[in-house]
C-alpha cells in the first residue's frame, strides 16, 4: 500500500493519540451534558447568565474549559499531523504531554476557579510549541527536496 509506504511505521502512534485525544474530548462533552442538568441550563443556551442562573459560572468554566479545547484542537491535530511524517515519535510524546495536560486543564477549569486550569494544563502549550517545531522542521525538509 502506498500510504505504509510513504509514511514511517512510527506514524501509527501519533494516529493512536490522535484518536486518544477523541476520547478526552468526548468525554470532556459528556461532563458538559452532565452539568448542564446539574446546574439546569437547558439547550440551545451555550453559556448561562449569572442573573438567571446561582450557578452559572460553575456552568460555564465547565463548558468553556471544553469549548476551549474543540478551540485548539484544528491546530493540535494539524501539527501532529504534519510534524509526525518526519518526527513521528517526537510528536508522539509531545502528543501525549498535550493530551494530559488539556486533561488536567479541564478538570481544573471545571472547579469553578478558572486559574486552576493552569495548575498543569499549562505544560500543554510546551506540548504545542514542540509541534511546531516539529512541523517546521518537516516543511523545511519538504522545502529542501
Amino acid at each position: 500500500m502506498v500510504i505504509i509506504e510513504f509514511l514511517p511505521k512510527e506514524y501509527g502512534y501519533v494516529v493512536l493519540v490522535l484518536v486518544f485525544y477523541c476520547f478526552i474530548n468526548l468525554w470532556m462533552g459528556a461532563q458538559v451534558g452532565r452539568a448542564r442538568k446539574r446546574y439546569n441550563v437547558q439547550f440551545p443556551t451555550l453559556y448561562a447568565i449569572e442573573s438567571e442562573n446561582k450557578d452559572a459560572k460553575l456552568f460555564n468554566c465547565v463548558q468553556r474549559g471544553h469549548q476551549n479545547s474543540l478551540e485548539m484542537m484544528p491546530m493540535y491535530f494539524i501539527l501532529m499531523i504534519l510534524g509526525g511524517m518526519k518526527h513521528p515519535c517526537i510528536c508522539t510524546g509531545l502528543g501525549l504531554l498535550y493530551n494530559i495536560s488539556r486533561f488536567f486543564y479541564f478538570k481544573g477549569y471545571s472547579t469553578g476557579d478558572p486559574m486552576k486550569r493552569l495548575t498543569i494544563g499549562k505544560y500543554g502549550f510546551l506540548g504545542l510549541l514542540g509541534l511546531m517545531i516539529c512541523t517546521i522542521s518537516f516543511g523545511v525538509t519538504l522545502i529542501r527536496g
